[in-house]
């Protein structure tokens, strides 16, 4: 299965959910990381565990414009999953993978800036079905409040928008997630286990694979 995970604005997190669902999903599945955003953080993020020697069974490659759809085509028969990051903005990278995506997972803050680009997300997700009729697209908020209403209105926002299903968790903005990721990790690796931030993400996990275990 092939999941990207994308959007059209930056700062959602979208390397931290791509790099945490490749170390949960490497643990039972042959799994491909592809780095398709311009800043390359996935790349980083891997290349700090390689230099740390820590455990890593997944490969990890780099792929912009209409290569991510062409050589992702190339290798998805030797893995089992294929994860994509391709960052926060309308790109060639990302619209090449979205193309050959059975998931498009969208990341939002819980924020005004990041719910008003529903629009164009929409708009691009419409335009890629043309191509690819099998995508589902989902959307959750990450980063959101520990408290208060802005996770809850913003859900009742995306439950509401066309072509994309609200996925009913949250992710919090917790430091754990950036520690982790300060040292090539995920969630689920570290000596310090934070056990809200570990069911969060593990419930973005199941919900994506539930049907592909």
């Amino acid at each position: 299965m092939i999941v990207v995970i994308g959007g059209i604005k930056g700062g959602s997190g979208k390397t931290t959910i791509a790099t945490n669902l490749t170390v949960m999903r490497s643990i039972k599945k042959k799994v491909l990381l592809v780095d398709a955003d311009e800043q390359k953080s996935a790349s980083s993020w891997s290349q700090q565990r390689e230099f740390q020697g820590t455990k890593t069974p997944w490969t990890t490659v780099q792929l912009s414009g209409t290569a991510v759809r062409n050589q992702i085509l190339k290798m998805s028969s030797d893995y089992d999953d294929i994860i994509v990051d391709v960052g926060g903005r309308d790109t060639t990278s990302q619209r090449s993978a979205l193309t050959i995506a059975d998931i498009f997972l969208i990341p939002f803050q819980p924020r005004s800036l990041d719910i008003w680009t529903l629009a164009s997300v929409v708009n691009l997700i419409s335009e890629v079905r043309s191509i690819n009729e099998k995508i589902q697209s989902f959307a959750f908020i990450n980063r959101g409040d520990i408290s208060g209403n802005d996770n809850v209105e913003a859900i009742e926002i995306l439950r509401e928008c066309p072509e994309i299903s609200c996925i009913p968790y949250i992710i919090c903005q917790r430091k754990a997630f950036a520690n982790a990721a300060t040292n090539g990790l995920g969630i689920t690796e570290g000596k310090v286990q934070d056990k809200k931030a570990i069911s969060e993400i593990k419930n973005i996990y199941e919900f994506i694979y539930q049907n592909d275990s």
